[in-house]
């Protein structure tokens, strides 16, 4: 073995479409206000029966399906809502799947999925088995109905990927990873941590998520992932211009502009899910992979480079060889 691949890819989104208009309505703003600031004109919420690994199950299955049912060696589940805060979810979920294997959470925020990639590629290089990563959230269940900056762009979706073993010099050719702790504050849920226990006396929007300084997030995630990227490229010994296809963490439009130009990156080579499906956080990358994958293929000896920013702040991209 002298490299990885990703095997099979799946993805999820439950059936309740949420159009910009409901909310729009619903805020008093007026029409076309979502769609100019962030990019998005619809997304999906979870029905009031299903927690996180209902969501996450069936864009697993699909990815195990697609790989044709590989021996896992481990389970990666990125999730920042999983089902209990208590036990983790990942063991549930293997369980569900029937596999009899190591599962663990990941709790990285929007940055999620690049962390388990990483993690995942390395386990196959020691191992030698397949890691079957998958990166969920149900975010509408933490979002301020009564709140536009959250409600505009968060989502719930699945999207999952079966990393295996390869002969060819494949996988991930460069991974950088990084934290900014002096950002914590900037995406947060006040309530629910050993900080701030749940307590009858919790003002009602303490378990919503808060952004007080969104043009100061902005800077800082436009920075870390223009900064990782740059970085990844480097270690590497690649070119920007070498890059097949540009996977960006879904945040919003705005971002994603923002980094491209200050890359150099053709906007072409972009994949997007953002419009359709909004922000899920850690399952934005993995979904896009999924329904890119399903439209228009990966080619042998694509290099695809992927980044994100999250809550923490945590980030960081990498540069991966179909």
């Amino acid at each position: 073995m002298s490299g990885t691949r990703i095997s099979g890819m799946g993805h999820y989104v439950p059936e309740r479409l949420v159009t910009n208009g409901e909310i729009e309505t619903r805020l008093g703003l007026e029409d076309g206000w979502i769609e100019k600031r962030v990019g998005i004109t619809s997304r999906y919420y979870a029905s009031d029966t299903q927690a996180l690994t209902d969501l996450a199950r069936p864009a697993a299955q699909m990815a195990l399906d697609e790989a044709g049912h590989p021996e896992i060696g481990f389970l990666i589940l990125a999730t920042s809502t999983p089902d209990h805060l208590l036990p983790p979810s990942a063991p549930l979920l293997a369980h569900q799947l029937g596999l009899f294997c190591g599962a663990s959470d990941l709790a990285g925020a929007c940055a999620g999925f690049i962390n388990a990639l990483t993690l995942a590629d390395s386990m196959v290089r020691v191992h030698g088995k397949s890691v079957l990563v998958v990166a969920a959230n149900i975010l509408s269940r933490r979002i301020n109905p009564a709140d536009a900056s959250t409600s505009a762009l968060f989502a719930d979706a699945a999207g999952a990927v079966v990393v295996s073993p390869a002969q060819a010099p494949s996988g991930v050719m460069g991974a950088h990873l990084v934290s900014d702790g002096a950002g914590y504050q900037l995406i947060n849920i006040p309530a629910g941590g050993s900080r701030k226990p749940f307590s009858p006396d919790l003002a009602a929007d303490e378990i919503f998520m808060h952004m007080p300084d969104g043009s100061g997030l902005f800077s800082k995630a436009v920075d870390m992932m223009v900064g990782t990227s740059k970085e990844v490229l480097v270690r590497a010994g690649g070119q920007i211009a070498e890059v097949t296809h540009w996977v960006p963490h879904q945040a919003n439009l705005r971002i994603t502009a923002a980094v491209e130009r200050r890359l150099g990156l053709d906007p072409a080579h972009g994949l997007s899910s953002l419009k359709t499906f909004g922000n899920s956080s850690a399952a934005t990358i993995p979904l896009t992979l999924s329904t890119a994958g399903r439209a228009r293929g990966f080619q042998q000896g694509d290099l695809v480079l992927m980044s994100a920013v999250g809550a923490g702040l945590s980030g960081g991209a990498i540069l991966f060889r179909w």
